[in-house]
């Protein structure tokens, strides 16, 4: 019914209508006709006809049930009749851009009366574009893929072409010049990595951690090798189309045989004059099933080799079924004899590791990054539910044991932002060669310590949600989905322990040698 014909009725008048076949409920001051409905609802007619449901004011058992998104489907919307006298609607879905004001839904330079050393007027208003489109734009397509595994939209992919998302989540550099950067609001020799963890922790605020990859993280660690070590015929031959979202590129390293240990791939590359013929297979490849090219490290009789490998009628693709969706496009991939240029070799040959280990700061950066955003909409959606939900005649909140988890995921969430934003501040003012130097040590911890933290909040929140954390979609879909992929995190990009050892050793060999106690 649309907003003009809706009458206004009070609530003695809709206490007459408490049976079946003649059943109306009040929520948030609207008034909903469910007569025809009822025989359809999920859960069966009793439950409306219920006592403190039929004819009654139902806002608590209805959030107690329900997310406020159901009422604003078209199908449920529509059910309204009208509303009641006097009184006005409390819950309203969020303005696209807007910001939370839940206590530690977001970090604390969004947060009225909060001040931070790192963000310009210039991020906040990227950041309030970037949450308004992908809230308009992207959200929709977001649930629809995570939920079919179907890969992203070409027609989604052209909207964030046009803003130059890819070229965006590459950081700053030369790569940006003379590019529109979201409809100008930045320029390109003003964005910098805060611009970019304003993406990466935004996206991961759909709870749809398969999207997340599907997101064309591919380009993302698969382009800077091109970027940074291919030749200018090859970057003028590939980049731009991939940055334009006309061909897509996967990073090809891990196989069933070397995981963490990127120095044991058998992948091999057997130089026949000027081609190399690559023969191996690749797993766990994220967007590989869709990919165009694949940025693939090799064994060459000179060590590890890096080459740029297109897609044909020599390599093939299937599917990996993971825990997480298929969206992200994860394969398994096989070179038979693939024969590819000597120039499309990225980097020195026997120089693969260095091109490798150089691009993995920056790769998991980006995870811990998505993985922080994903944890700080964790704990908004428990401190939302353990205010609404009620148990033992109480708030959730109510409960000791409850407020204890919640204050953990508190700690955690915010010990996170700290050191993310530490890192990020000295990335703004390093050199390439002085990250590779300097922060492949911090970041390595810093990635075992975000996800790790967000395991431990997968946990608890869980525990918060209970039954409704381990269902998929409705009320807990979000903690379902967080708790079901938050290893991810702890396993692309390198595994926790091997992260620990390996920044651990950083700081060991950066030991002075007259260090004493």
């Amino acid at each position: 019914m649309s907003p003009t014909h809706l009458k206004e009725l009070t609530l003695e008048e809709v206490a007459e209508h408490n049976k079946e076949g003649d059943l109306w409920v009040v929520i948030d001051a609207k008034v909903y006709d469910l007569s025809r409905f009822a025989h359809l609802h999920p859960g069966g007619p009793d439950v409306l006809l219920a006592g403190g449901v039929a004819g009654k004011d139902a806002t608590m058992a209805f959030f107690g049930l329900h997310r406020h998104e159901v009422l604003l489907r078209p199908q449920y919307a529509r059910l309204q009749i009208g509303t009641i006298r006097g009184e006005e609607e409390h819950i309203k879905a969020p303005e696209p851009g807007a910001i939370s004001r839940v206590p530690y839904a977001e970090p604390t330079w969004l947060c009225s009366g909060f001040h931070s050393p790192y963000y310009s007027d210039n991020h906040r208003r990227f950041h309030y574009a970037i949450r308004a489109f992908f809230m308009k734009e992207l959200y929709s397509e977001a649930l629809r893929c995570e939920e079919s595994g179907r890969r992203i939209s070409q027609e989604m992919v052209d909207k964030l072409s046009n803003l130059n998302f890819l070229a965006m989540r590459l950081g700053p550099g030369k790569h940006l010049k003379g590019l529109t950067l979201m409809g100008g609001i930045v320029k390109p020799e003003e964005f910098d990595y805060f611009h970019e963890l304003i993406l990466n922790t935004e996206l991961a605020r759909f709870g749809t951690r398969g999207f997340v990859d599907g997101l064309l993280n591919g380009g993302v660690i698969a382009l800077p090798p091109v970027l940074n070590f291919g030749t200018p015929e090859l970057q003028t031959q590939y980049v731009s189309d991939i940055l334009a979202g006309k061909k897509y590129i996967a990073l090809a390293i891990t196989e069933a045989f070397a995981g963490s240990d990127v120095a044991g791939v058998q992948t091999t590359a057997v130089r026949e004059g000027h081609e190399w013929v690559i023969t191996g297979t690749k797993k766990w490849i994220t967007n590989g099933t869709f990919a165009d090219y694949f940025t693939t490290l090799c064994q060459t009789d000179s060590g590890p080799t890096v080459v740029l490998v297109p897609r044909s009628s020599t390599v093939s693709t299937k599917p990996v079924k993971t825990s997480y969706s298929a969206t992200a496009g994860t394969a398994y991939v096989t070179f038979s004899a693939t024969r590819v240029p000597v120039s499309h070799t990225l980097g020195g040959v026997g120089q693969g590791l260095h091109v490798i280990l150089s691009n993995f700061n920056h790769e998991r950066w980006m995870i811990l990054g998505t993985s922080l955003g994903a944890q700080r909409l964790v704990v908004e959606e428990c401190l939302k539910w353990t205010n609404q939900r009620m148990a033992f005649r109480k708030p959730l909140n109510a409960q000791p044991v409850i407020r204890a988890k919640l204050a953990l995921m508190i700690e955690r969430v915010e010990a996170c932002q700290s050191w993310v934003e530490n890192i990020t501040h000295q990335m703004n003012h390093m050199t390439y060669a002085e990250q590779s130097d300097k922060l492949a040590g911090p970041i390595a911890l810093l990635k075992k310590f975000v996800s790790r933290s967000g395991r431990e909040t997968a946990e608890d929140a869980t525990q918060i949600f209970g039954g409704r954390g381990i269902t998929v979609g409705g009320m807990g879909k979000v903690i379902e989905n967080f708790h079901r992929t938050s290893p991810f995190d702890a396993i692309l990009g390198g595994a926790e322990d091997v992260l620990g050892d390996l920044g651990v050793r950083q700081a060991i060999r950066k030991m002075p040698k007259n260090a004493r106690l």
